[in-house]
């Protein structure tokens, strides 16, 4: 008799890919914050930062790169960045270490200064899509939706 032992998938490794880099989408990416980036260079140097390898630009397609791609880590982070580049980032080899150290003492006020500059523009995108006609198949759910609250 064979004894079949249960396994316990909690405890499986877990492989983690990132996802495919969409390259429309990149390129909305790029144009949308670009003069967002430059805005800040003033900044950048103001609070004494030198344009080095992992300067704003990069450091904030990192970060993007990290949450659309939905990467699992620096290391892998590194990994790519060395392989294929991100978004407008050519490959550039660095290691894990210094990328790792890079996001530990990067000021966040930067990434803030650029969400800032960007929240104009996002705002009057959005206020271009409340004009445009709702799908017919969205519609027919909403009506559904509604008639089921009552």
């Amino acid at each position: 008799m064979s004894v079949s032992r249960k396994t316990n998938r909690d405890h499986a490794k877990k492989t983690t890919r990132p996802m495919v880099e969409e390259e429309v989408i990149a390129t909305q990416l790029e144009t949308l914050l670009t003069p967002a980036i430059t805005a800040q260079e003033n900044y950048y140097r103001k609070l004494g930062l030198r344009d080095r390898i992992l300067n704003l630009p990069l450091m904030v397609a990192a970060v993007l790169t990290l949450l659309w791609r939905e990467v699992a880590g620096v290391t892998e982070l590194t990994r790519m960045l060395a392989r294929e580049g991100f978004l407008w980032c050519s490959p550039k080899r660095v290691t894990q270490q210094a990328l790792s150290q890079r996001f530990l003492t990067f000021p966040a006020s930067l990434f803030e200064q650029v969400f800032k500059d960007l929240l104009p523009q996002l705002k009057a995108a959005w206020h271009t899509r409340q004009g445009r006609p709702i799908p017919e198949s969205v519609q027919f759910t909403l009506l559904r939706s509604l008639k089921k609250t009552f």
